[in-house]
Order: structure tokens, then sequence, then C-alpha cells
């Protein structure tokens, strides 16, 4: 797709089992309150567990839950 005025590049959104939304930034978050949350890095990671200290940015706290019934910790 090309880049024009008319047509700006999407932003891509990678989407990770049991891990966060990867966003190309620089991105604004407007969470449930209507509070606006700004990043200008070049990727930011979208914390999808609510587990994060640092909510709505990712902070890896999704690591330190129990795996879901029949899984392994095995990679």
């Amino acid at each position: 797709m090309p880049n024009t005025p008319e047509r700006p590049r999407p932003v891509r959104v990678r989407v990770q089992r049991d891990g966060p939304l990867l966003v190309e930034g620089p991105v604004e978050v407007v969470g449930e309150n209507g509070e606006v949350t700004a990043s200008d890095r070049f990727t930011v990671a979208i914390c999808t567990c609510r587990r994060s200290r640092i909510f709505p940015w990712c902070d890896t706290s999704h690591r330190r839950r129990a795996p879901r019934t029949g899984e392994s910790g095995a990679t």
C-alpha cells in the first residue's frame, strides 16, 4: 500500500499469544475513563492481561501467571 497524503501508511499491530499487543508508534491510548496516555517510541507493548503495574503499557507481568490447564511449561 503506497504511503501518500491521501492514504497514510497503516499502523501495524502484532498480536501475540498470551502476550501484549505490539503497536508501531507513536501512539495514544485512550482508557475507559477517557484518560489519554501517549508514547513516542517506535514500538510499544500494550498490556492485554491487566496485570501490568504501568498499565496500559506492558511490564511483562503476564509471564508470572500460572499456565492454563493442559499446558506444560515447555517451550
